[in-house]
């Protein structure tokens, strides 16, 4: 029988091989599209949808989502701490933007984060993504939406009350999210971004 650390340390590893899972990539070459080859070449829901479809880029988004919700609700399920879940959502989150598969390359990992956050703090993550829509419906870039949403997520958490260990957690995510859109900021700032078209 595992003691819980050990326990924790099986689910953490196990959250990042899921995570590590390249769904965007995988769905692109069942149409015959490596995505990294094409577009903006980040395996997200985005690039899908613009280089493959709709409906692969909605696919892509859910996958990417449920990677980061499912460890998050079945660790908690199975008695983990609730700083332990915290780190097993950290971990799906950076599976898939380093990923195992991919040698340590990956997405950008907004839509892992939103699984993630969905299962750890979901009333922050309906204010955040207000932030999200909000920004989109006027602007119509996804990239601003995203940063602004990852930039208020760690504010929205300490203010309704998280714990140290989630609020670091939600702080690290936020940190990942904001530099793996590093391109995007250039470009909104020069005025270059790709809008985006429904």
């Amino acid at each position: 029988m595992y003691d819980n650390g050990a326990q924790a340390i099986i689910w953490i590893a196990a959250s990042y091989m899921l995570g590590s899972i390249p769904t965007g990539l995988l769905l692109g070459k069942l149409y015959g599209i490596d995505v990294r080859k094409e577009g903006s070449g980040n395996i997200g829901a985005t690039n899908l949808y613009r280089t493959v479809g709709r409906k692969v880029g909605v696919m892509t988004l859910i996958g990417d989502c449920l990677k980061g919700l499912i460890p998050v609700l079945a660790a908690r399920q199975f008695g983990l701490s609730a700083e332990q879940v915290a780190w097993v959502g950290l971990a799906a989150f950076c599976g898939h933007v380093f990923s195992v598969f991919l040698r340590f390359k990956g997405g950008k990992g907004v839509a892992t984060a939103l699984g993630v956050f969905l299962g750890l703090a979901p009333l922050a993550v309906a204010i955040a993504l207000g932030v999200f829509v909000g920004l989109m419906l006027k602007w119509r870039y996804v990239s601003l939406g995203s940063v602004s949403a990852a930039a208020v997520m760690p504010l929205v958490v300490a203010f309704l009350g998280g714990d140290q260990p989630l609020v670091a957690v939600t702080l690290v995510i936020a940190m990942i999210v904001i530099m793996r859109h590093h391109e995007n900021i250039k470009r909104l700032l020069a005025g270059t971004e790709n809008r985006f078209k429904s």
